[in-house]
Order: C-alpha cells, then sequence, then structure tokens
C-alpha cells in the first residue's frame, strides 16, 4: 500500500523529491511503529493509534514541525487508501493538529523553591537584592519584563499589594506576602537606599550603579541561583512563575484566582496549570494505589 500511495503523489501531487524522500521515511516510521504495537492492517488503525505514534515521535526530540509534517504524511495515506477503497474509513479526520498541544510547563517543587530562596549570600548586598527579587517572584508570579520594569512606587507594604502593568498595558493587583514583603523591607532600607541615592530611578530593583535592572538580568538572577541551589531541572525565565500557579493549584487555590493572579486575558492559558496537577495526581495514584 505505502508504494501505491508514494507513486499516486509523485506522479498526481508533482511532490519534489526531497519531499517524497521525507513522507517515505515519515511513513515507515509510523508503519513500523503500528507493526510494534501489533496493528496488523491499516483498516484496523484507530486514532489512538496515531496519536500514540506522533507522541513517541515527540518524545524522542522531533520538533512541533517535524511532527507536523508527519501527520500531514499519515493524514494523506490513509485519505488516498479510502478513497481508493483499501480502507472502510479515514481515521485521520477529526485527529488534533500537534501546533495546537501544549507542552506542560515544568516547575520546581517546593522543597526546590526553598533552596533557591535560600541559596543568596546575605551578608553581601547583591546578595539581600537577589533574595528579595526571587522571593517577589515566587509569591506573586510576576513575569520577568514585570519585576524588571516593577517601580518602587508600585508596592503598598503597608496593605501588602502591589500594582502590575502587564502585557497590553493591563493593570492588576497582586498580594505579596509577609515573607516576601520582609526580604523587600531588608533590601531597599540596606541596598536600594544606597545604590540608587542621587539618581531619579523609579524602578524597585537596582544594579550596584542604580539603574533599572533589565529582564536579561532578572532570568540570569533566576538561573544563577538555581544553579547554587543544585536544581537540576532546565531552568528558564518564568519557572517561578509557573512553580507559583502549579503550587496555589495543588493547596486549593481557584483557578479564577489564579488567572487573576497571572494576568490572563483567557482562562484557557491557566488551564495548562490544572494539567500539570493532574500530572501529579496521576503519579501519586500509580505510586500508591494497589492496583496502579
Amino acid at each position: 500500500m505505502l508504494g501505491l500511495f508514494l507513486d499516486y503523489i509523485s506522479v498526481e501531487k508533482g511532490l519534489s523529491k526531497n519531499t517524497l524522500l521525507a513522507y517515505r521515511r515519515d511513513l515507515r516510521r509510523y508503519l513500523g511503529c503500528l507493526d510494534r504495537t501489533g496493528v496488523v492492517s491499516l483498516d484496523r488503525v484507530a486514532r489512538k493509534d496515531i496519536m500514540d505514534f506522533l507522541l513517541k515521535e515527540r518524545d524522542r526530540g522531533l520538533t512541533p514541525s517535524s511532527v507536523s509534517r508527519e501527520l500531514v504524511a499519515v493524514r494523506m495515506l490513509h485519505r488516498f487508501l479510502t478513497q481508493e477503497g483499501k480502507i472502510r474509513e479515514d481515521v485521520t479526520e477529526a485527529l488534533e493538529a500537534p501546533k495546537l498541544w501544549k507542552h506542560l510547563p515544568e516547575c520546581l517543587s517546593v522543597a526546590e523553591v526553598e533552596r533557591v530562596l535560600q541559596a543568596p549570600n546575605l551578608r553581601k548586598p547583591q546578595g539581600v537584592r537577589d533574595q528579595a527579587l526571587l522571593e517577589l517572584a515566587y509569591a506573586t508570579g510576576l513575569r520577568a519584563s514585570e519585576i524588571a520594569t516593577l517601580k518602587a512606587a508600585h508596592l503598598n507594604k503597608d496593605l501588602g499589594y502591589l500594582r502590575v502593568i502587564g502585557k497590553g498595558e493591563k493593570e492588576r493587583v497582586v498580594p505579596v506576602g509577609r515573607t516576601a514583603l520582609k526580604s523587600i523591607e531588608r533590601y531597599t532600607g540596606k541596598v536600594r537606599a544606597v545604590w540608587a541615592r542621587g539618581r531619579a530611578e523609579d524602578a524597585l530593583f537596582v544594579t550596584r550603579p542604580g539603574r533599572r535592572m533589565s529582564r536579561q538580568a532578572v532570568w540570569a538572577i533566576v538561573k544563577k541561583y538555581a544553579k547554587l541551589a543544585g536544581v537540576r531541572k532546565k531552568i528558564y525565565p518564568h519557572i517561578l512563575r509557573h512553580s507559583f500557579a502549579t503550587h496555589l493549584l495543588e493547596n486549593g487555590a481557584d483557578l479564577r484566582v489564579v488567572q487573576e493572579l497571572l494576568g490572563h486575558s483567557d482562562i484557557s492559558t491557566t488551564q495548562i496549570y490544572t494539567h500539570v496537577e493532574r500530572s501529579r495526581l496521576k503519579a501519586i495514584h500509580q505510586k500508591f494505589h494497589p492496583r496502579p
């Protein structure tokens, strides 16, 4: 059947030699996967079989664009065989494209976050600032860019909240916990007051010369202390933001509240964290249930 299909797309579709070679390679992997899982005929393929193949391809390191190309090849094969009467039904019609798949954001455990927050050396001014920054990032779920542009006047220490100007210049109010406020008070009183002296800088977090920090500098701080804390996971700028959201949901926070705190305009963006929570529940179930 594969040879018949390749002849068809070669003659009827006029595809390039490289495209034909790619389709042949992709479909051989697809048919090989079906064979290894015991699917002996394309007429017996279910949607789940195809999704399992695509997920395995993604897990072995293929990019979304490569997986998408494989799905196109699989769809073309099934459509052709259906039209030719070789199989009864085209099971690929309702398949979701890989470009719509959401990658679950990896986050730190509570213990890992604690190690990161304790990593700065508080005997040094830079360590005092960095701990305040890390505490605030985890306490509020702010983006790196939001931390960099946060103004000192936007933090209300007495009431324990801050005003954040997020994406699209949208403003939101986010509460700040006591631990983070204590770290920020230490930083503003002992470090920022010295570094920003004589400068008209309104940013909350500043560099040693008293200038506003960049988003890249905020990201570098997160990466630095994750390494010092011995965290072996892949670290990225929003890992504390994702940890904040995940830990809130794990402890019973309402999804709508988390949406508001993160500044998501669409709750579907926030719902990805419920997938993280479900994956954790599944892992716990498999570990502790007597019949996993």
